[in-house]
Protein backbone atom coordinates (compact mmCIF):
# COMPACT_ATOMS: atom_id res chain seq x y z
CA UNK A 1 0.00 0.00 0.00
CA UNK A 2 1.17 3.20 -0.65
CA UNK A 3 1.41 5.87 2.00
CA UNK A 4 0.89 9.71 1.83
CA UNK A 5 1.21 10.28 4.66
CA UNK A 6 4.06 13.03 4.11
CA UNK A 7 1.78 14.13 0.96
CA UNK A 8 0.78 17.72 1.44
CA UNK A 9 -1.04 17.21 -1.67
CA UNK A 10 -2.64 14.07 -0.98
CA UNK A 11 -6.35 14.77 -0.56
CA UNK A 12 -6.09 18.33 -2.43
CA UNK A 13 -7.79 19.16 -5.28
CA UNK A 14 -6.00 21.15 -7.66
CA UNK A 15 -9.25 23.79 -7.13
CA UNK A 16 -8.75 23.15 -3.14
CA UNK A 17 -4.89 23.97 -3.58
CA UNK A 18 -6.00 27.58 -5.82
CA UNK A 19 -8.97 28.44 -2.88
CA UNK A 20 -6.36 28.59 -0.48
CA UNK A 21 -3.39 30.54 -1.96
CA UNK A 22 -5.91 32.98 -3.63
CA UNK A 23 -7.33 33.11 0.24
CA UNK A 24 -4.31 33.21 1.40
CA UNK A 25 -2.15 35.87 -1.19
CA UNK A 26 -4.98 37.26 -3.72
CA UNK A 27 -4.13 37.17 -7.59
CA UNK A 28 -2.35 40.38 -7.73
CA UNK A 29 0.81 38.79 -5.26
CA UNK A 30 0.18 34.76 -7.02
CA UNK A 31 0.88 36.66 -10.48
CA UNK A 32 4.09 38.50 -8.72
CA UNK A 33 4.94 34.54 -7.43
CA UNK A 34 4.16 32.65 -10.72
CA UNK A 35 4.39 35.01 -13.99
CA UNK A 36 1.47 33.32 -15.55
CA UNK A 37 -1.68 35.10 -17.40
CA UNK A 38 -4.30 33.12 -15.64
CA UNK A 39 -3.20 35.69 -12.60
CA UNK A 40 -2.89 38.96 -14.22
CA UNK A 41 -5.27 39.75 -16.29
CA UNK A 42 -8.70 39.19 -15.70
CA UNK A 43 -8.01 36.22 -12.92
CA UNK A 44 -10.44 33.97 -11.72
CA UNK A 45 -10.31 30.88 -10.06
CA UNK A 46 -12.04 29.27 -12.96
CA UNK A 47 -10.07 29.77 -15.77
CA UNK A 48 -7.18 29.90 -13.74
CA UNK A 49 -7.91 26.33 -13.66
CA UNK A 50 -8.44 25.63 -16.51
CA UNK A 51 -5.18 26.62 -17.62
CA UNK A 52 -3.62 25.23 -14.76
CA UNK A 53 -4.76 21.86 -15.77
CA UNK A 54 -3.93 22.18 -19.35
CA UNK A 55 -0.43 23.19 -18.57
CA UNK A 56 1.53 20.85 -16.41
CA UNK A 57 4.72 23.21 -15.53
CA UNK A 58 2.31 25.89 -14.66
CA UNK A 59 0.68 23.60 -12.26
CA UNK A 60 3.48 22.92 -10.86
CA UNK A 61 4.79 25.88 -9.63
CA UNK A 62 1.14 26.53 -8.17
CA UNK A 63 2.01 23.28 -6.22
CA UNK A 64 5.36 24.10 -5.00
CA UNK A 65 3.92 27.73 -3.57
CA UNK A 66 1.37 25.69 -2.00
CA UNK A 67 3.71 23.49 -0.17
CA UNK A 68 5.72 26.53 0.75
CA UNK A 69 2.66 28.54 1.64
CA UNK A 70 1.88 25.24 3.89
CA UNK A 71 5.29 25.16 5.59
CA UNK A 72 5.45 29.01 6.82
CA UNK A 73 1.66 28.69 7.77
CA UNK A 74 2.57 25.67 10.39
CA UNK A 75 6.08 26.84 11.05
CA UNK A 76 4.33 30.10 12.72
CA UNK A 77 2.57 27.38 15.00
Amino acid sequence: MNNQLNNPLHGKTLEIILNELVLAYGFEELANQIDINCFKSNPSVKSSLTFLRRTPWARTKVENLYIAYLREKYADQ
